[in-house]
C-alpha cells in the first residue's frame, strides 16, 4: 500500500519526517480527509487536532497552518504543534486564564487574546480526547 510522506515545519524548523496512511485535517472549508494518491492540494489549516496514522495513529494539537500535498508528499506548515502526549494541561490551562484575562482588559490587542484563547482551548480539548 502507497503511504504519504509527510514533513512538518514550524517557524522553529522541521518538527517532524513520517509516512502516513491517511492525515486528518481541518481546513478553514471544513474536514478533510487525505489519503495516498489525493490529488493535489493546498489548503489553510485552522487551530484544530490533526491526525495522523502512522504506525499507530498520533494526535496533534495545530495552531493553524498551511497543508500542501501532491505526488504522495505532504509538506504541514503551522504556527506551533503539539503531539497530544507532550500536553501540559496546566500550562495549557494557565495559557487560557492569561488570554480571558487579556480579553476583559479594554487596553489590550483582543485579537490576539482571541487567537492565544483558542489555541489553549484546542490544546486542553485536545489532551482530555
Amino acid at each position: 500500500m502507497n503511504k504519504i510522506k509527510v514533513k512538518i515545519l514550524t517557524p522553529l524548523g522541521l518538527y517532524k519526517e513520517t509516512e502516513a496512511a491517511i492525515i486528518n485535517v481541518v481546513s478553514e472549508d471544513g474536514e478533510r480527509g487525505i489519503l495516498p494518491n489525493h490529488m493535489p492540494i493546498v489548503v489553510i489549516l485552522t487551530i484544530s487536532k490533526m491526525e495522523i496514522e502512522e504506525e499507530k495513529r498520533e494526535i496533534y494539537a495545530v495552531a493553524g497552518g498551511m497543508l500542501y500535498f501532491k505526488d504522495n508528499e505532504c509538506t504541514i506548515l503551522c504556527n506551533a504543534i503539539e503531539n497530544k502526549t507532550d500536553i501540559d494541561l496546566s500550562r495549557a490551562q494557565r495559557a487560557k486564564e492569561r488570554a480571558e484575562t487579556h480579553l476583559n482588559d479594554p487596553a489590550s490587542d483582543l485579537k490576539r487574546a482571541e487567537i492565544a484563547l483558542k489555541r489553549a482551548m484546542n490544546r486542553i480539548s485536545i489532551y482530555h480526547s
